[in-house]
Formats: C-alpha cells, structure tokens, sequence
C-alpha cells in the first residue's frame, strides 16, 4: 500500500489506459474525456499533488471536456458530410429529348444526360412525340417518368 501512496500517479496512469480501453468498444467519447480527466490527476500526482487535489483537478478536467468539448466533436462527428445523391437521383428535375414515343400504353425512350432512358408520362393520359424537350419527374427502377416542356410558340 506504501508504493500504491508513493505513485499515485500509476494508479491515475492505469485508470486512464482503462477508460481508453472502454472508450474503443464503445466510441461515443464519454470514455475517452474520462481518460483525459485521469491524464490531468496522474499529472497533477506526478508533480506531487496531495490524491484529494488530484482527484478534484480529475473531476474538473472530466466534467469541462464533457460538457464543452464532447458536444461540438459528437456534432461534427455525426453531422455527415456533403448531400450525395446517386446516378439516377441527379436526373431529377433535369431535361431531356424524347427519341420515340411514349404514352400511357407504350413505354419510350428519352435521351438524358447523354444516355437512353425508358421513359412513361408522368401523366397517363398524355402522348409525348419524338423530338419533344421533356423534364424528368420521377425515376423508378431503370424507367424515367417525364412530362414535356410547354414551348411558347412564336
């Protein structure tokens, strides 16, 4: 017990490495804000602080990464990164040139993006000619819903 009171600072050490250990299973940075704690009481021990100080600055250091660092690093953490949209969300909202004709009952093809697309009306009941401007809509499966383009005739 002498040597334990002699180097507090390698029970602080330890209670540290444990928190670490604690903090890589369970990743949610509770773990590792108590590990600091226990670096800033080992520290404090090791310069010769009496335990009750070292104990207090442990606690302190603690409860100030977890309440003012942890917050902002979990936001950042698991805020995401950029909107990704995939290969068929991008042709939302996009236009393109219908190839054949597509109506309610025969489904046609479009030109999009530089890539033929099956396409159908996104209203049933209209008929879309080759070389009508259409806007894609929707996209379902590998078929593009379009509806045309009013042209403001001359």
């Amino acid at each position: 017990m002498d040597w334990l009171s002699d180097n507090q600072w390698a029970g602080w050490l330890g209670a540290a490495i444990a928190l670490g250990v604690v903090e890589v299973f369970s990743l949610d940075l509770i773990f590792a804000m108590l590990a600091f704690g226990a670096l800033v009481g080992m520290t404090s021990s090791a310069l010769g602080a009496a335990f009750i100080v070292s104990f207090l600055l442990a606690i302190g250091a603690s409860a100030a990464t977890l309440l003012l660092l942890r917050p902002p690093l979990i936001k950042r953490l698991h805020g995401g990164g950029p909107e990704l949209t995939m290969s068929h969300g991008r042709l939302v909202g996009s236009q393109g040139l219908a190839v054949t004709r597509i109506s309610g009952h025969e489904v046609g093809q479009v030109r999009l993006a530089g890539e033929l697309w099956s396409a159908s009306p996104y209203d049933e009941t209209l008929a879309i000619e080759p070389g009508e401007t259409v806007e894609v809509l929707e996209i379902r499966g590998a078929t593009a819903y379009v509806h045309p383009v009013p042209r403001l005739d001359p």
